[in-house]
């Protein structure tokens, strides 16, 4: 097998047909309430982390003050325990009136007047996973109109207390209904989840037709148990799932926990290095204000972002499972660049990989590889050239690899700091030769 067939291949296969809303070419970017605050309605005794305006405010002001809309977080998402027990007398859909007292139109405009979007939860149910009304079929437009009308930007549909016949006119019937608001608004399914992820159950060409991402399987908890489990997933499933993401349609493995409490530094880096080669969208759930300086280093990595943002949205793959309890994980990208993660499985110590690239199915050539987590740049590889990472146990090493031949500067590579160059409200991933 040789590399620039599979990259080929992997482009074609990935080329299928998306949601014609022309949103979300790359992963959605932002942050989530959900895995950190989960439904904590208790303002009384815990105002500060309790679901409410002041919360997504407050998120809202970290993301554009402390330099994370500047790399592509530019979302808010507001996840269940938002509403009001009762819809409104006309049957619409409203926020607790003592959480959100300013109501969500006026939550949107506090975003978009930051350069953010707006995110909220529904469920196509009679309740929502936590309890609160849900969207049955016969309020389906009404929702939609709805959240048109109050400035949201993305609306994730859950599938709590719905069946099978429910979802599959639901979803569908929802992506209708928020085409024909006529404000653009990104689409997130959770039908997947509630049909086992898989084929047959799973129509994913409808999918991608309808939905801009969907949730694949179990919601993250906040370990590295957790984060294995799906990795673990998504990866032995690869053959089905890899093709089905690209351009406006992309498999979510769920939230990034960076930066709470289940995951060490060097876990941390593997869960952003892992989905960055899995094209997934980075929506963090974490609490931006107390975010230590290391979980704000690797989430605001550019490099990794920039793999993840890449404009050719092909979705990475597993290589190879050692049975030293080494894996290697490939994702080709734009300019005939590519990406590499070594992660270890191991819990004793660090362990010293060797590997050429020959070995991972790169052709003959020169090559310089970029390590995304220590900055410092490997030149001089031949495809055959013998190397050695060492690699800490749960943790990764993860490289930015690409053809020397193709560029004038032996240290080309640092411009990958300059990674989200703001074309429109588009994130566009920069990889040399940076044309701007």
């Amino acid at each position: 097998m040789k590399l620039l067939p599979v990259i080929s291949l992997l482009a074609l296969t990935s080329a299928t047909s998306a949601l014609d809303n022309g949103l979300m070419r790359t992963p959605p970017m932002g942050w989530m309430s959900w895995e950190r605050f989960r439904c904590n309605i208790d303002c009384e005794n815990d105002p500060k982390n309790c679901i409410s305006e002041n919360l997504f405010r407050d998120m809202a002001d970290r993301l554009a003050e402390d330099g994370w809309k500047e790399m592509g977080y530019d979302h808010v998402m507001i996840d269940d325990c938002w509403s009001s027990m009762l819809r409104d007398k006309d049957g619409r859909l409203q926020p607790d009136p003592q959480r959100f007292p300013g109501g969500i139109a006026k939550l949107a405009r506090y975003l978009h007047d930051r350069g953010l979007k707006l995110g909220i939860y529904g469920d196509l149910g009679t309740h929502t996973c936590g309890g609160y009304p849900g969207t049955t079929l016969d309020k389906i437009d009404t929702d939609a109109q709805t959240f048109a009308s109050w400035g949201v930007d993305f609306l994730k549909l859950d599938g709590c207390y719905s069946n099978e016949e429910e979802q599959q006119k639901g979803y569908p019937l929802m992506s209708k209904a928020l085409n024909a608001t006529g404000r653009p608004i990104g689409y997130s399914c959770s039908w997947p989840a509630y049909r086992g992820g898989l084929p047959p159950s799973v129509n994913y060409t409808l999918l991608g037709e309808i939905c801009n991402l969907w949730r694949n399987y179990d919601d993250i908890q906040d370990s590295w148990d957790s984060v294995q489990d799906i990795t673990d997933w998504f990866f032995d499933n690869q053959e089905i799932l890899q093709p089905e993401a690209g351009p406006g349609r992309w498999n979510d493995p769920d939230m990034l926990i960076i930066g709470n409490f289940g995951l060490s530094v060097d876990q941390s880096r593997s869960q952003m290095a892992l989905w960055a080669i899995m094209a997934a969208p980075l929506i963090m759930s974490n609490n931006l204000r107390t975010l230590s300086s290391e979980a704000r280093a690797i989430l605001q990595n550019g490099a990794a972002i920039a793999i993840n943002q890449d404009p050719m949205g092909v979705q990475g793959r597993r290589l190879l499972q050692e049975r030293s309890q080494i894996e290697v994980y490939w994702r080709p990208l734009s300019q005939s660049a590519s990406a590499l993660v070594f992660l270890s499985r191991r819990q004793d110590m660090p362990y010293r990989y060797h590997t050429s690239l020959a070995k991972l199915n790169y052709t003959a050539g020169s090559y310089e590889a970029y390590d995304v987590f220590t900055g410092k740049t490997l030149s001089g590889l031949s495809a055959a050239t013998e190397f050695t990472v060492s690699i800490n146990p749960s943790g990764v090493v993860m490289w930015y690899v690409y053809p020397k031949m193709h560029y004038e500067h032996p240290h080309a590579i640092v411009h990958m700091v300059w990674i989200c160059v703001k074309r429109g409200s588009v994130p566009i991933a920069v990889i040399p030769p940076f044309h701007h």
